[in-house]
């Protein structure tokens, strides 16, 4: 085996001549990968100018350098660009979007945890935490127990994070 199961990083050898080489070459994909942060997820060819360390995810139709790479992340390095085919289960973060995308196996889909809310399967359902709702007063006819219930869904509300208190 020439390299690691899930990512491919080189594997040292008995008796390898120039070890450094291969090992530099893992810790460059760890580096990249490790808490991973794209500039971007929508250029399909390469920017003019990437500094060293920097990422992207190859959009589809890529061209140039990146021709043939669509949806790897790709890496500048010092010796040019470096793809990583991704893995079901990588999360990396994308500047430009302000929000991480997945990996599920198949394609990138935007993570479920964003500044503006929470989504599922792409439908806002927590949005962004607005005023507190005041307790339940006045009205012409007071009712004891709508009031009681109200409060404690108010309450229940606060608790979970998912109101201002």
């Amino acid at each position: 085996m020439d390299g690691t199961a899930r990512w491919a990083m080189p594997l040292l050898f008995a008796g390898q001549a120039q070890k450094e080489i291969t090992h530099n070459e893992a810790l460059v994909l760890i580096d990249a990968l490790l808490h991973g942060r794209v500039e971007s997820a929508d250029l399909g060819s390469p920017p003019g100018d990437a500094l060293i360390g920097q990422c992207w995810i190859v959009a589809d139709g890529a061209a140039g350098d990146w021709a043939g790479q669509a949806g790897t992340v790709a890496l500048w390095t010092e010796g040019g660009w470096r793809f990583v085919v991704p893995r079901a289960g990588l999360s990396i973060g994308v500047a430009d979007r302000d929000h991480a995308l997945f990996y599920d196996g198949t394609e990138w889909r935007a993570g479920a945890i964003r500044d503006d809310g929470i989504y599922l399967n792409e439908e806002k359902v927590v949005g962004e935490r607005l005023a507190a709702i005041p307790v339940a007063s006045g009205g012409s006819v007071i009712d004891v127990q709508a009031r009681s219930t109200i409060a404690a869904i108010l309450e229940a509300l606060r608790g979970h994070g998912l109101i201002a208190t």
